[in-house]
């Protein structure tokens, strides 16, 4: 990848660490979610990738050719989606969300030879700081809060590294997710389990207030057989309604854990979702129900699901974390541990 500081959005980063107004380029050529807004359209599904202005974007070059080598379907799809997957890693995400538009008709293309691969990377841009995140507090959150944010201001997500505004990158590609949540909806069914995932775990970032996207994950909650299809539904229903306020669904992902004769996976994605939409204490119960569940073999089990496999730490993994610093937060930290033993 070349050196990010030669695109031209890196004056843009300057100035605002000068002390620039970042309002003050709200919506110009270096908003990532306005030039996203220009490809949404549907008359502009057909928009080429050099009518893009990838360059202005921090790798953005890189982003534009991985999305070529998908869109061509002529060659192995590992090195397109590592370039991708490696931008959010490192966070740099905004090349990346201005990707997700060519990359949803890609993923819901019956037939394409990478449909599955971009389906699994068009989430990557749509969150940021949640890597190793496993409290009840930050856990399955949308840091950007309308009501204490303003939209062109600052908010929870910062900057990236590249010094570009986290959560316009954020905005931008949960903008092209809602607005292609119709698209997407149907995966929902696909005989393919892994399919099923990951279209949840995108669209647990949509934007959902008349909650057609909730609907759509209890009826296929109701359908599905697969325990780990099941605690993926319960996930994205969490994640969504920790978005937008929901209490009968608390309520109903109260009765999921509480249920024996739910399978364990599904019991316990129910526990970590019901903890994440409420305030108040854990019962008895539910200490007990995932002390005993969540056992290490379950736990490697469940790093299937990128909910688990990204609140994850060194030598622990995602299941085990949330346990921990969900209910047993005086317990030693594993990571700390290790790294202490390296000095």
């Amino acid at each position: 990848m070349r050196d990010w500081r030669s695109d031209p959005t890196f004056a843009m980063c300057r100035a605002v660490v000068d002390g620039a107004d970042l309002a003050s380029f709200s919506g110009g050529p270096y908003d990532v979610r306005a030039v996203v807004a220009g490809i949404l359209p549907e008359p502009r599904r057909d928009l080429g990738l050099d009518a893009v202005p990838w360059g202005n974007f921090p790798h953005g070059p890189d982003a534009r050719e991985a999305v070529e080598h998908l869109l061509a379907g002529d060659e192995p799809d590992m090195g397109a989606t590592g370039v991708l997957w490696g931008l959010c890693a490192n966070d740099s995400r905004a090349a990346a969300a201005l990707a997700v538009p060519f990359l949803i008709p890609l993923a819901t293309a019956p037939g394409h030879p990478h449909r599955a691969a971009a389906l699994g990377v068009i989430s990557g841009p749509a969150r940021a700081r949640h890597f190793g995140v496993a409290c009840r507090e930050e856990l399955l959150l949308h840091r950007t809060d309308p009501v204490r944010h303003a939209p062109d201001g600052d908010d929870d997500y910062g900057y990236e590294v590249t010094g570009y505004p986290a959560g316009w990158s954020v905005a931008a590609a949960r903008a092209a997710i809602t607005a292609d949540t119709p698209a997407l909806l149907p995966l929902l069914g696909n005989p393919d389990s892994a399919v099923r995932v990951d279209t949840a775990y995108a669209l647990a970032t949509a934007a959902d207030p008349d909650r057609v996207v909730r609907t759509a994950l209890a009826a296929g909650f109701a359908a599905e057989r697969d325990a780990m299809v099941r605690a993926a539904f319960l996930l994205a229903t969490a994640e969504i309604t920790r978005a937008h306020a929901h209490p009968p669904t608390a309520a109903w992902l109260y009765e999921r854990w509480h249920d024996p004769a739910e399978a364990p996976e599904v019991r316990l994605a129910a526990a970590i979702g019901w903890l994440c939409l409420t305030d108040d204490p854990a019962p008895e119960e539910l200490r007990r129900t995932v002390d005993t569940l969540a056992d290490d073999e379950r736990a490697h089990a469940m790093e299937a699901l990128r909910w688990m496999s990204t609140a994850s730490g060194t030598n622990e993994p995602g299941l085990l974390r949330c346990k921990r610093l969900m209910l047993h937060p005086e317990q030693p930290d594993p990571e700390t541990i290790f790294w202490d033993s390296l000095f």
